[in-house]
């Protein structure tokens, strides 16, 4: 198992009136999954996916990822976890406009203290894997948003990270860009990838392999896609 999540609750304090987020939420997912988290809004899942990103650790219960103990972990190693093992990837693309595709992409690799030479020679490679090894020097604005979301997919992938977790990864795409980036994320699954998809667009189910459907902070579905 890639993620393991055993009885989780989440809660959020307003005031006097306490939100029960998440309601014992329990499911594991296999290296190589091809998994959609999906729900109207306010169903839990945008909770969900900040937990899975280890973007929040305030929480009841365990969350395993990869093997390590998410739960019990301080904020510098979770910071480490993050950037190691998820590549995100956002609806808004999260490009740096001042920067090339090929610098966009090499920015984790900056962080984590790599070479100049190792961080082109990686990024060349995930650019080939996006189709966009012909747009090195190009910077966003630039590029269409299929392409620019394509960029944002290589510098997810640049770390080899143990997950790719996708917010509404197509929400600002049209529906021709929108089939080319699900097709790709297909693709990168099926070279083994394990990929997690937060959507609440019902297209997007006919490219997974699984649903997890929330509604009112519980797992209402957990199968097969079709």
């Amino acid at each position: 198992m890639i993620i393991q999540i055993n009885n989780i609750n989440k809660y959020y304090i307003n005031g006097e009136n306490k939100l029960h987020a998440l309601k014992n939420i329990n499911f594991n997912i296999k290296k190589g999954e091809f998994v959609a988290i999906m729900g109207s809004s306010g169903s839990g899942k945008s909770t969900m996916m900040n937990i899975l990103g280890c973007l929040d650790k305030e929480f009841e219960g365990e969350y395993i990822l990869d093997d390590v103990n998410i739960s019990n972990l301080s904020e510098n190693e979770i910071c480490k976890i993050r950037n190691s093992k998820i590549g995100f990837v956002f609806q808004s693309f999260n490009l740096l406009p001042k920067l090339t595709t090929e610098e966009n992409v090499e920015l984790p690799l900056v962080y984590a203290g790599i070479d100049k030479e190792e961080r082109k020679k990686r990024a060349l490679e995930v650019l080939k894997k996006v189709g966009l090894e012909k747009r090195l020097h190009h910077k966003p604005n630039e590029l269409s948003g299929g392409q620019r979301q394509r960029v944002a997919i290589a510098r997810a992938l640049i770390n080899n990270p143990s997950v790719i977790l996708a917010d509404e990864p197509t929400g600002n795409l049209d529906s021709v860009s929108e089939n080319e980036i699900m097709n790709l994320f297909k693709e990168l699954n099926n070279q083994g990838k394990t990929i997690i998809i937060v959507s609440h667009e019902p297209e997007i189910a006919n490219f997974c392999k699984r649903i997890l459907l929330f509604k009112d902070g519980e797992i209402i579905k957990d199968g097969e896609s079709k």
